[in-house]
């Protein structure tokens, strides 16, 4: 089942089932307005939003109309809670060997996490808005899942089966207020802007075999500036499955209905994959030659991140976005 949010004036839009090639969608008004009314009770709406959808990819739905994804919210446009792993932890090995910091060994078998902004999330084809370019512009290809109630104390095992919808994710960083921010001890926050999301959510048997163990099995793909500069795939180095994530998450409280959980920038060791995010790419020359030289992103640049399936049919939709300059407003 694939669903997705369209914009409608209001604050969390309007849910609507998206058929399985992305071309028609169905309102889903009479089952539940918003997809977070949807995993409130997923146990009972969420059959009803599967017959809507089968109904939609035999042609026999009622009203359907063409998808367009420019009219599309985050499928979750904001949620109760943000949380991102960094599963690949080849991407933060590479980026601390870069600054000739050691890493811990406990980050191999102690996932790092942060909560992140969930209050506004953009669209996936909604532009990233930023004041200047000086703060090191920078995206980052995740997968990321969306839960129901998982109670305190989930063990991996029991946690699998609390994953009801996939999406992708651009998890933009300003990699030049990291560091001082980190240097407070106290983590991110105005380093991570708001985060986009792919226009449809997924629910795991769309990705068919490709969905194992908790990962998926799949490249993903980040196109920056209409060249190609990455596909690793997503369950290969992935050292903390989304239910080791989601175990974590859940160690002393309770993640709620609507919970998002990130993978982190997907990484592989075989640099030939290329990158997700261009801090990578510019970890690795510093490695290399002592320093970095390609830059990061200027205003006019653009993302694209996608996944296909085996047959080369884009599962999620695209994120496709262009960076823009924000004009904040003017005091009064």
């Amino acid at each position: 089942m694939k669903l997705a949010t369209l914009k409608d004036g209001t604050r969390d839009g309007q849910l609507v089932v998206v058929s399985r090639d992305l071309k028609t969608a169905h309102i889903a008004d009479g089952v539940a307005l918003t997809l977070q009314r949807a995993l409130d009770d997923w146990s009972f709406i969420a059959p009803q939003l599967q017959a809507l959808y089968e109904q939609l990819n035999a042609g026999k739905a009622q009203r359907p109309f063409d998808f367009d994804p420019k009219r599309c919210m985050a499928p979750l446009p904001r949620a109760y809670q943000w949380a991102d792993g960094s599963a690949y932890v080849n991407h933060v090995e590479l980026v601390r060997k870069a600054r000739k910091a050691e890493m811990p060994e406990s980050f191999w078998h102690d996932p790092l996490m942060y909560q992140g902004g969930a209050d506004d999330f953009i669209g996936p084809m909604d532009d990233i808005l930023l004041e200047s370019e000086e703060w090191g512009i920078d995206f980052e290809g995740e997968v990321a899942v969306i839960t129901d109630d998982v109670p305190m104390g989930t063990s991996p095992e029991r946690a699998l089966s609390h994953i009801k919808l996939l999406m992708l994710v651009n998890d933009v960083s300003l990699r030049n207020l990291i560091p001082a921010e980190l240097a407070k001890g106290f983590g991110f926050f105005q380093s991570k802007p708001a985060s986009s999301f792919s226009p449809v959510a997924v629910t795991p048997d769309e990705l068919d075999d490709a969905w194992d163990n908790g990962k998926v099995h799949l490249p993903l793909r980040a196109t920056w500036n209409g060249a190609l500069v990455g596909q690793p795939n997503a369950g290969v180095d992935m050292v903390f499955s989304f239910p080791q994530l989601i175990a974590h998450l859940t160690k002393t409280r309770c993640a709620r209905a609507g919970s998002i959980i990130g993978s982190g920038t997907v990484s592989n060791k075989d640099s030939s994959k290329g990158y997700t995010c261009v801090a990578e790419k510019r970890a690795l020359e510093m490695i290399a030659h002592g320093e970095a030289k390609t830059p990061f992103m200027k205003f006019g640049d653009t993302i694209k991140i996608e996944m296909l399936d085996k047959n080369g049919k884009s599962i999620f939709g695209a994120i496709n976005q262009q960076v823009a300059q924000y004009t904040p407003p003017k005091a009064r």
